[in-house]
């Protein structure tokens, strides 16, 4: 791309054919240390493992600045994507509209972390300079090589504003989170729920811990073995959700050699076997709950595994929530709140755009209506 300037410095816009080819102290300088799906080392496991690139319908594609000393100013985690799956900002409505209108919706450019619904930084800049020419190079690559659109998605409330300026669109979701306020363990944050729900919690968590064991692995802790239980699990879930799973067996083992620290592993354990299993990644706020699966179909188990199991760890830890991935009414039951996601989308055809933006408008009050109904059946103790 050509080069630009900022405050009068000259510096270059580029895509790079992978985040490892980029220095990893560069990057990790500007992602941050909060979120572990922008570092260097989760991207990079993605692609040396094989879960992006060739034939994954994810190329990696990021969009570098480097100033006039070389080094890393800015950067966007870009993709090249043949498909709409690993994304979880449902697009398959344009897709088709496109399609039928005689358009190809594929490729197109995401921005973001692959087959992660976790809000994270998406605008890595040493300065806020940076980010309209790193968006206008965005645009520019969906121009040059045909795209319909591009997409970044699960990005930070408050850097929406600098998107919406450089004129992308803004469209909203709902997850539920759930928020530590300083409670000193489970109990004290049971102690906040109705007592009719304290009560359904707690009968949960009795039988879905009748007859097994439960542990939570952490760093070196997690074994070879461990992985290739979690592995099947994974496999399963992939299967029944997705079709193909998106990680590869090797992805598994890089995260755990490259950033073994930040993950946790809660396993179940009956008769001595592991039968289910969910991968937490521990982050400088959160808990993010990941990826699930099972071979024994035991009542209440994925409530426990998932959703308790990682509150007592987030308290544990003194972390401020716990992000349990994307969609799930049915968290909310178990003190899980509805919080707003947000995403911008960047669609270069006018017409196109126009019909995009109006659906938006529409779309975004249905979600705001949501988010006060559901707002509304929380299991809190009403003050």
């Amino acid at each position: 791309m050509s080069a630009d300037s900022a405050d009068k410095h000259q510096f270059i816009a580029k895509v790079v054919p992978a985040v490892g080819e980029l220095r990893q102290m560069e990057w990790d300088a500007l992602a941050g240390a909060d979120n572990p799906f922008m570092s260097y080392a989760f991207l990079t496991a993605l692609e040396e493992s094989g879960s992006v690139g060739p034939g994954t319908g994810w190329s990696p594609a990021p969009i570098v600045i480097e100033g006039i000393d070389g080094k890393l100013a800015g950067a966007l985690p870009a993709y090249a994507k043949g498909h709409s799956q690993g994304e979880y900002v449902f697009d398959h409505a344009w897709a088709d509209a496109w399609e039928r209108a005689g358009g190809s919706y594929y490729p197109k450019l995401q921005i973001a972390a692959p087959f992660t619904p976790a809000t994270g930084p998406r605008l890595l800049v040493s300065d806020d300079k940076y980010v309209i020419p790193l968006l206008r190079a965005a645009e520019q690559l969906c121009v040059q090589h045909g795209f319909s659109s591009a997409h970044a998605t699960f990005i930070e409330p408050d850097k929406l504003e600098l998107f919406e300026r450089a004129g992308w669109l803004a469209r909203s979701d709902i997850q539920f989170h759930w928020a530590n306020r300083g409670y000193s363990d489970f109990d004290d944050f049971l102690g906040v729920l109705t007592s009719r729900k304290r009560k359904a919690v707690r009968k949960e968590r009795v039988a879905a811990q009748s007859g097994v064991r439960i542990k939570r692995l952490m760093g070196e802790a997690i074994r070879p073995e461990h992985w290739d239980a979690f592995w099947e699990f994974y496999q399963d879930t992939g299967a029944r959700k997705w079709g193909t799973p998106y990680l590869t067996r090797e992805a598994f083992d890089l995260l755990s050699e490259k950033m073994g620290e930040q993950l946790m592993l809660i396993l179940a354990f009956a008769d001595g076997e592991p039968i289910a299993g969910a991968l937490n990644f521990i982050g400088g706020s959160a808990l993010y709950g990941r990826y699930w699966g099972c071979s024994v179909d035991k009542p209440f188990l994925h409530f426990e595994i998932c959703y308790y199991q990682a509150i007592e760890a987030a308290i544990g830890l003194g972390l401020k929530r716990v992000e349990a991935g994307a969609q799930g009414g049915h968290k909310l039951a178990r003190g899980y709140e509805p919080v707003q996601t947000w995403s911008a989308h960047y669609i270069p055809d006018p017409g196109f755009r126009s019909a995009v933006a109006d659906f938006l408008v529409h779309e975004r009050r249905g979600i705001t209506d949501h988010a006060l109904q559901l707002g509304v059946h929380t299991p809190f103790r009403k003050k």
